[in-house]
Order: structure tokens, then sequence, then C-alpha cells
């Protein structure tokens, strides 16, 4: 297959590469309408309107919302379920280490200040449903709402089957109902008399899964707007050229948006895995999808040298960033933008999909510049804790009314002043 060139020294190659990684998250006109008449409709309507939704929309037959929820249930095949086991072990051993603490200080005049880090309450897991099954997403999204505190885990999937079931098991999960679609963001987001409402909606849909979860936003949170999967492979020729392409093919099978990018200095190692692509993807059964998201937004680019390709890969700000190279360790300080970076050709992405350990729940579109992975940091919330002393209040207090008039803001500078004038007084 005849991939997209392109060099860093090209004439234009600036515009070019914005115009290959550029990708507009937008929802057009017509499905925002669709989505905001359901999100409508449930919050006014509740079950009734889910249930017309589940019959139209999932094909579902039930009459009510209880013949929907379904109890998370040990009920995989052996071999998978000793993985899942296995995943979840690691998933949940790597999060363990990401849970924060309250914490708390005393000045010297007797003033405490601090932070109290507390769980949300209910959280909303969405997983796809149907003919796909995806029980790494449930791991991935339930574990660190679990490492984090949460009370009760909602996962909604329409039509889950065995591997999922496992999977919410073993992760804790607390109900199953088989709704999916913007009709289960609207219920999880405002609640009816048989979904409770939750406090954070989590978890990667389609198209009208991402415009609700837009649309609800504010009156809960959200993880993250998902875009297409991306990978990034920065490559010096030491790796195989056959495992670089099955890298780039393992990501462009996702679906015909996502993207592939492979950055080396070295021209000849570029022509291997562009000839390494043309054969490996003839055995692919998704080679239809791949072939599609190779020709739209994947590329084969030559750069002067490897610290040229990290720069270009912190602006690109990659999804998954692979380090194929002989001295990854050298290079990884200079990548400041990605969502996972993958060190050395042992580390392929999908092994941090399914079971590395961290989060595969990753910044797309360009957001790793100012977002992280999903973690259990997304899972809790934090209060400032402060306590003045009277001591304190003398100073905090002149301090606080001298910035409130300075505002304009004469009750707020009338309380802090109340404060330190009663104390000077002895009377607080």
């Amino acid at each position: 297959m005849k991939l997209r060139r392109l060099s860093t020294t090209d004439r234009g190659f600036e515009a070019k590469l914005a115009a290959l990684t550029r990708y507009e998250a937008a929802a057009d006109a017509k499905l925002r309408k669709t989505v905001a008449r359901i999100l409508g409709d449930v919050r006014s309507q509740g079950d009734a309107a889910l249930l017309r939704y589940a019959r139209r929309l999932d094909k579902m037959t039930a009459r009510t919302l209880a013949e929907l929820e379904i109890k998370p249930r040990i009920d995989a095949p052996g071999p998978q379920l000793e993985a899942l086991r296995a995943a979840h072990a690691r998933i949940r051993a790597f999060h363990e280490r990401q849970a924060q603490a309250s914490w708390e200080y005393t000045e010297p005049d007797g003033t405490r200040l601090g932070q109290r880090i507390t769980p949300l309450d209910r959280v909303g897991i969405y997983v796809p449903g149907g003919k796909a099954a995806y029980p790494s997403t449930v791991l991935m999204n339930a574990v660190p709402a679990k490492v984090a505190g949460v009370r009760e885990l909602v996962m909604v999937s329409p039509n889950p089957n065995a591997l999922v079931l496992t999977a919410a098991a073993l992760a804790g999960v607390d109900r199953v109902i088989s709704i999916g679609g913007a009709q289960a963001v609207a219920a999880l987001a405002y609640g009816t008399p048989s979904v409770p409402r939750v406090d954070k909606i989590v978890g990667p849909g389609n198209a009208y899964v991402a415009e609700a979860k837009r649309q609800v936003f504010g009156e809960v949170g959200i993880d993250m707007i998902a875009g297409p999967s991306e990978i990034l492979v920065i490559s010096d020729g030491s790796a195989p050229a056959d495992w670089v392409a099955m890298d780039l093919l393992s990501q462009a099978e996702h679906d015909e948006d996502a993207q592939a990018l492979l950055l080396s200095p070295d021209r000849g190692h570029l022509d291997a895995v562009e000839a390494a692509i043309g054969r490996l993807l003839r055995e692919m059964p998704r080679k239809l999808v791949i072939a599609a998201s190779l020709k739209a937004r994947g590329a084969l680019i030559l750069t002067r040298d490897l610290d040229e390709a990290c720069g270009l890969a912190s602006r690109i700000a990659p999804e998954h960033l692979e380090l194929l190279v002989e001295n990854p360790e050298r290079l990884a300080p200079k990548i400041v933008n990605a969502g996972a970076i993958f060190l050395g050709c042992w580390s392929c992405e999908a092994i941090g999909d399914y079971c590395a350990g961290p989060n595969h729940v990753l910044p797309t579109a360009g957001s790793a510049r100012f977002s992280s992975p999903l973690g259990v940091y997304d899972f809790q919330k934090r209060s400032s804790i402060i306590s003045v002393s009277r001591k304190g209040a003398q100073k905090l207090g002149r301090l606080a009314m001298t910035l409130a008039n300075g505002e304009g803001f004469q009750a707020h500078a009338r309380s802090a002043e109340l404060r330190f004038r009663k104390t000077l007084k002895g009377k607080a």
C-alpha cells in the first residue's frame, strides 16, 4: 500500500502537517438537535422515554426498566477469565499508587490550612455494547473509581456480553443496566425513577454518546470528549520493520478516522515499514478499515534527526507515542505532550491497551497538551480547609479588608474587618 510521505524539509510542510493532524470533533447540527431532543425527552418523561428509545434504537422488548437490569457475574471462559483477572490485578496495582491523602499544616499563629480529599458518591460508566465487547473499557474506568472510593458504580451498556459482565463483577460495578446511546447518558445525568442520577459520566461511545456527554456537562462531570484513536511512532530503524508496521496497523484498525504516524530520520527504514504495511495489511480481517484510515490520516514522515522527531511529536501531542529506538530513556525527557509514552521495542501500544496497568483512557486530538490519562484523581474531589486563629485574623482580616475595598466589595471588607476589630478589643 502506498502511504503519504512527508519530510520536514518539504516546502509547505507545516501546512500539510496541520491539515493531516487536524480533527474536527464538533458534531453536525442535525446530530446535535437529535441528541438534544433525546436528552429533553428522558429528562421530562423518565423511564417511559428510556423504554421507548430502548425499543426503537436498541431493539429491546422489555416492558419495564427492571427487565433491563443485569447482575454482574463471573461468566467468562477459563483462559479469558484468567486474562481478565491478571489485567484487573495489574490495573488496580498501578492505580492504587495514584491515591491521594488529605493533608494540612498549621502556621505559627495557630491558623490551620489544608486540603480534604473525598471520593465522588456515584459514577456512571458507559460501555459500548451490541456486536462489540469491551471488557478492557470496564476495567479501565471502574478500577480507578473503586480505588478512589466511589460508593456506587452504575454501568450502562446495550446488550453486554459475558466478558463485559465478568469484567464488571471483577471491578466491583454495582449495577448494570442494558441501555445505550444518548438516552443512557441522559438517564445517568438527570436520573429517572429506575436509574439513579450520577455525579460523573465516564466511558467511550459513538458520536451520539459523545455529543450527549458534551451537552450534559455541567449537570454532571465527564471524563473527556474522546476523538479517534491515535498512534505516533518514532523509530531509528533498530526495531524490525514488521513490528513497527503492525503497531501502526493496530491503531488504524479502530476506525476510518484513526491516525497512525511514523517519524524517522532513516529513509530506508521508512521504505521498509511501508513495504511491510503493504504485505501485512492483506492478512488483516479489518483491512478495509485500516486502508481507509491510513489513506485519510496516515503518514510516514522523514525528519532530520531524532531530536527533531521528538519536538514534532510534542507539537502533535498524540494519544499514544512509541519510542522504538535503541536508547528510549535519552529521548523520553524530550517528549512533553503525549497521553502515554511507550519506551523501547518491547513496549507495544497493544499491551498498554489491555494489561500493562496504566489507564488506556487517554487524551486525543492534541488535548494531551493540557489534559491527562483517566486516573484515581478523576474520581476524587478536593475541598480546602481553612481554620483562621484569633491571632491570625488580625493579620489576614486586614489583608482581606484592603483587597476587598480595592475591588469595590464593601460587604466583604466589613465582614473581614469585624473579625480583627473584635479581636483587637478582646471580644472574639
